[in-house]
């Protein structure tokens, strides 16, 4: 049978008015609850592929932020990780600890009602959210200030300018960072008998930065960092040398790509 004009824009209005009445109520019950998003589920397949590009496994501790219903954290338990769930709506929390013990996996997943800025993150080995891309920016500095080697995964939102390591946009959007050693300021650096400066200037997983030996100058070329892993060249003595190491609070120790042991402290 066919439509005629008048019921289709009808019913187009009656499903926008519909949309606009559960848009409306949604946020009223967000003020009310004084949360901060609206939930709105992950999809499994998207919590299957957070899981996967973060590697999560039986010695992670995960923390998922706005946890909803408990499946991402659920997930992760399923995988032999402890997990534990962030999340302000109470009527959230009773849902996903009863998913939790249908699942099985009440042992090793737990969940808090909590705001997530004042949550501990300390412990994560993993980081997921689904949030909006303010609070993700908020919650940054927070994120950085994690140990080097963190993997944080959002679904849906970035993080600002700090450009992720990994964006997925094919079945799903998913974005993916590693929580980069903080490196930056004036080294000295030892190698061999020849002793350098540096400094170094960081934006998050990037860096640049210039070398002195001898009262002469230049640039760090092929520099890289990941995790608490880093690599840049150098010039001695007219002579590229690339130095590869490890990041430590306030020091830096690794071999060249010949072998030498150098080593580096942050003045």
């Amino acid at each position: 049978m066919r439509q005629t004009a008048a019921s289709t824009i009808g019913g187009r209005m009656l499903t926008a008015t519909f949309l606009l009445c559960v848009g409306t109520l949604a946020v009223a019950y967000v003020n009310a609850q004084g949360l901060d998003v609206v939930f709105v589920p992950t999809p499994r397949e998207t919590v299957n592929r957070m899981l996967q590009v973060t590697e999560t496994g039986s010695s992670d501790t995960v923390i998922d932020l706005g946890s909803g219903d408990g499946r991402i954290a659920i997930a992760a338990g399923r995988l032999g990780a402890r997990a534990l769930g962030v999340d302000l709506d109470p009527a959230r929390i009773r849902d996903a600890e009863l998913n939790a013990q249908r699942a099985g996996v009440a042992d090793r997943v737990t969940f808090r009602q909590q705001n997530l800025f004042e949550t501990d993150l300390s412990q994560a080995t993993v980081l997921t959210m689904y949030l909006l891309p303010s609070i993700n920016v908020k919650l940054r500095p927070k994120i950085l200030a994690l140990r080097p080697g963190t993997r944080v995964v959002s679904h849906d939102f970035t993080m600002g300018d700090w450009k992720a390591d990994i964006t997925e946009t094919n079945n799903w959007r998913i974005h993916f960072w590693v929580v980069p050693a903080r490196i930056e300021g004036r080294w000295q650096v030892r190698i061999a008998d020849r002793a350098l400066d540096l400094t170094i200037n960081q934006t998050y997983q990037q860096f640049q930065g210039t070398a002195s030996i001898n009262g002469r100058t230049g640039p760090l070329r092929n520099t890289r960092l990941r995790a608490a892993s880093i690599e840049f060249t150098v010039d001695i003595d007219g002579q590229s040398a690339t130095l590869r190491g490890t990041v430590n609070g306030d020091r830096m120790q690794g071999r060249s790509a010949g072998g030498t042991e150098w080593s580096a402290t942050r003045l």
